[in-house]
Parts: C-alpha cells; sequence; structure tokens
C-alpha cells in the first residue's frame, strides 16, 4: 500500500490537503497530513522556540509511526515552505521513503535558510533584516496580499477567502534557520509538480538544463519526473482532484523526464538559424560585437539582446549562439550594423545589473563613428523581454524601433518583481508612437504566452504602436528548433519591419 505524508507551506496546515486527501483515500491510499508545531498544533514546551529542525522533528514523527507497519511505501510530499522539514526528515529516513514529491516548491540545498525560497525580493529583505533570537513570527498575509507568496490564480473567492481565515503566522525560525542535510536525501527518487499559473513549466525548465545551470542538471536524473498543472501556487485547493491524480502517478514513477545536457547532444538554441548567411566582418569589443555591412556609413544599427537567465558559466555566451549571430548577420547584409551583447542576466534577480550593460553597449554603439546613432533599433528575445520596459517608459528619440521575439512581457509570479521598472506591460502606455514589432510562437509555453497576451491586450487599450508577426507552429526559438518556410518568412517580415522603421 502506497502512503502519502503530506506537509503544507508556509500559513497553512493539514486543513488544505482535505479535498486531496479525501481523494487519495478514495483510490485506496493512506494518507497523513502533518501538523506542524505552531501551525496545526502548539509547541510540546509552550516556552520553546520554534525553528526548521521542530518541523523537521514533526514529519519525522510521523515517519517514524507509519514504519511501525510493515509492506507500506511512504511517499513524502511538502508544498511550498514544506518541502524543507520534508528533506530534513528525509534525509534522515532515506531508507523508509520511496519518493519525494515537490508541490510548486524549489530545490533547497544544505546550509541555506527557507528565506531564499519566499519569491517576493522585498519581503526577503523585510524578514532578514529581523533580528532572530529563536522566537518572533511572520503574520500571514491579508486577502490581497498572497500573490507575494505565490500566484492565487485558479483559486475560487470562497477558496481565497477560506485561506485567509484559517492562516495562521509563521514562525520566523522556520524560515531563517538553514536547512541541514548529509545528503543520504539525494538517493530518493523524486518528482517535481510544476504549477504553470505560478512559474516555469516542463519545457522551460528543459531549456534552463540545457543552457548548463549546475544547480539544475540533477534534474535530468532518470529518477526525477515531472508533472505540470494548470494553476496557481495552491492547486490543493484550485484543483485538489487533479493533484491527488498527479500524487498517484508520482507514486508509480510515472511523469516527465528531462534530457540531460550532453556535449553529444546539441541543445536547441545550439542548433543552425533558419537561413543560409554568407559570414560578415566581425569586431569584438568586451561584451560586444559587431556585424558590419559593406558601404560607406554611417549605418543604422540594431542591437540584438539576449534572454535568460543564463548561467554565468554557460559557453558559448549568448552573441555567440546561432540566433543572434543569424539575426546579426542578416540585418548588416541589408545595410544596418548588427549588435550582439552579452550582459549579465544570471538570475531573476539580476536584472537591473542586466540593463545596466545593454544600457552601456547602446551608448557605446551610438558612439561608433560608422553607426548613425540616431537611428537604433533594439530587439529583444525571451528572458530579455522584461528589459524592454526601461525603453517603452521613456523611449529616447534616436529609438526608432523596439522588437521582441517570443518574449516574457510581464515578470513571472514567481520570481518575485513586485516594482513597475521591468514590468512591459505596465510601461507600454508610455510608449507613445514607438513602433514595436512583436513576434509571437503559436507553440509557445503557456506562462510565457499569458505575459504576451496581457502585454498585447494593454497595448491596444493604450492605442501604442504594436506590429504582431505570428508564427503559427513556431515554438520558443522557432529561428532553431523549427527551420520551415513559415518560420523563415516570419523572420523575413520581422527583419523588414524594423529595417523599414530604421530608413523612414
Amino acid at each position: 500500500m502506497t502512503v502519502f505524508i503530506l506537509v503544507a507551506g508556509a500559513f497553512t496546515g493539514p486543513y488544505v490537503w482535505r479535498d486531496t486527501a479525501a481523494r487519495l483515500t478514495a483510490e485506496g491510499a493512506e494518507v497523513h497530513t502533518v501538523a506542524l508545531t505552531g501551525l496545526g498544533k502548539g509547541p510540546a514546551d509552550p516556552g520553546a522556540a520554534i525553528d526548521l529542525e521542530t518541523h523537521i522533528a514533526d514529519v519525522l514523527a510521523v515517519i517514524d509511526a507509519v514504519v511501525a507497519g510493515d509492506g507500506r511505501d511512504i511517499v513524502l510530499v511538502g508544498h511550498d515552505y514544506g518541502i524543507h522539514p520534508v528533506l530534513g526528515a528525509a534525509d534522515r529516513r532515506a531508507r523508509s521513503i520511496v519518493r519525494i514529491v515537490h508541490v510548486d516548491s524549489g530545490m533547497p540545498q544544505d546550509g541555506v535558510p527557507a528565506l531564499a525560497a519566499v519569491p517576493d525580493q522585498r519581503l526577503r529583505e523585510e524578514l532578514s533584516d529581523s533580528e532572530w533570537q529563536g522566537g518572533g513570527e511572520v503574520l500571514p498575509p491579508s486577502r490581497d496580499a498572497w500573490p507575494r507568496w505565490g500566484s492565487t490564480a485558479g483559486l475560487s473567492e470562497a477558496a481565497l477567502d477560506g485561506l485567509t481565515a484559517l492562516a495562521a503566522p509563521q514562525p520566523l525560525g522556520t524560515l531563517l534557520q538553514p536547512l541541514r542535510l548529509t545528503g543520504a536525501v539525494a538517493a530518493v527518487p523524486v518528482t517535481g509538480v510544476l504549477c504553470t499559473g505560478n512559474g516555469p513549466g516542463i519545457e522551460m525548465v528543459q531549456l534552463m538544463v540545457e543552457l548548463g545551470e549546475p544547480a539544475l542538471q540533477p534534474l535530468a536524473d532518470p529518477r526525477v519526473t515531472f508533472f505540470e498543472l494548470p494553476t496557481g501556487h495552491w492547486p490543493m485547493l484550485s484543483c485538489p482532484h487533479e493533484l491527488a491524480d498527479v500524487l498517484t502517478e508520482s507514486a508509480a514513477g510515472g511523469g516527465h523526464r528531462l534530457k540531460p545536457a550532453d556535449a553529444d547532444h546539441r541543445p536547441g538554441h545550439l542548433r543552425p538559424f533558419l537561413l543560409d548567411l554568407p559570414e560578415r566582418p566581425r569586431e569584438r569589443t568586451g561584451n560586444t560585437d559587431l556585424y558590419l555591412p559593406g558601404g560607406t556609413g554611417p549605418h543604422p544599427a540594431v542591437v540584438f539582446v539576449h534572454g535568460g537567465p543564463v548561467p554565468a558559466g554557460a559557453r558559448p555566451t549568448p552573441r555567440d549562439w546561432p540566433t543572434l549571430k543569424g539575426y546579426a548577420r542578416y540585418v548588416a547584409g541589408r545595410g544596418a550594423v548588427g549588435v550582439t551583447v552579452d550582459h549579465r542576466l544570471h538570475a531573476v534577480t539580476d536584472y537591473e545589473r542586466a540593463a545596466e550593460d545593454v544600457t552601456a553597449a547602446v551608448e557605446r554603439v551610438r558612439a561608433d563613428p560608422r553607426v548613425d546613432g540616431d537611428r537604433i533599433a533594439l530587439w529583444f528575445f525571451s528572458g530579455g523581454g522584461p528589459l524592454t520596459a526601461d525603453w517603452l517608459a521613456a523611449p529616447p528619440a534616436w529609438l526608432r524601433c523596439l522588437a521582441a521575439d517570443y518574449p516574457i512581457m510581464a515578470p513571472l509570479p514567481n520570481w518575485g518583481m513586485t516594482g513597475a521598472r521591468f514590468h512591459p506591460v505596465k510601461a507600454v502606455a508610455r510608449a507613445g508612437g514607438l513602433p514595436i514589432v512583436l513576434v509571437r510562437a503559436g507553440r509557445e509555453m503557456a506562462e510565457i504566452a499569458a505575459t504576451v497576451e496581457e502585454f498585447l491586450t494593454e497595448a491596444e487599450r493604450c492605442g501604442a504602436n504594436v506590429e504582431v508577426v505570428d508564427v503559427p507552429d513556431g515554438r520558443h526559438g522557432f529561428e532553431t528548433l523549427d527551420p520551415t518556410d513559415d518560420s523563415r518568412a516570419a523572420v523575413h517580415r520581422a527583419v523588414g519591419a524594423v529595417l523599414a522603421h530604421l530608413t523612414a
């Protein structure tokens, strides 16, 4: 018999699992929900401090009670913060656990506190400034403040009311005390349940693995599987039966397995560009490459800005990726300077310094005597989309066009970016008459497609000058993944539109 031990996240308790647990029980499983000290139950010693070790002990107590029986396979399930005590307990009872399931939770590491997984950057800073002396607590969110902890997509009004009414203060020590692991837990198979209304789905995680991020390589282990649920951060409340079905499949070893980054396998972003283009003269200075057209200048320029986050150690770096090189060569062949830039977007917390890198590169390009500094276009890709916000909010006179291919046009909920600076949807109303060319992939990842539609809706509302180039059968990164006639036509149309604005 399968035994599920369910551990809830911050501010919540066993009650959130009610409907999921009922479904699992009806299907023949044994289910235990853990009441964590200070959340679902009071401390044994009212004067004792409550920290992460306290919650690990709570989970261990349930595991040990179940292990007393024979012939039962224990599956530990942790949601949100709950994955921290789950991993701490599994590390000490690794031989008793057949699988760990992460429900919309991160990948906690040894020595790192749960605070690091709180999505809202400002909230992390506020809590990290707290002086923890073994006491204190974090008050639960108000009804409107839950999105600071995760997307509420999919929650009914009644569910959100219930979540708010039953929430309990989170003991501060549980967030600030580092998780300690011996490494034994690494032997336990793992399943990740990705809620695409709150963060990346399987396809995006696969792309991140292929980029070579060291911390993500274990996700391609064959013992690791994935499922997606099209909902926000609380699937046990928004789609409890679907979550139960996923947990049942997880226990049986089901789910999607990622492909490892392999030197013998060329990842999608390093496959050939879909157009066969001749080599062009290239000049490399610092983090910027210039592809120069023939003839005397000065020439207009198109600056291509890669997406991300891209691991700091990724090789080749983005300016040598076929897509950026291909576009730069193409525009150079049509009389404009093609510019590719490496910037330091290595994590979602790096947008500010990435923006500084791009701004500095653009100014260097404009100062080049071979470039017409009054005729510049900026072209952004994928996760570089949020960097468009600065230019949309205050477009300079020399910026003749802004383009974006399959961009992320609003921060994903689990990024914790609550400000307006890197939020193109909030900036487009100030774009004025700036021409915007947006290339939309028809087979885009759902979480990214939602941000594009949000942007286009706002652009239409405020009368922004947007031209959409659709690639109906194209995927994210279609220039190397989908070398079809339709994809080539879309590239020709997009480049033609941008160059037309540069020469108008």
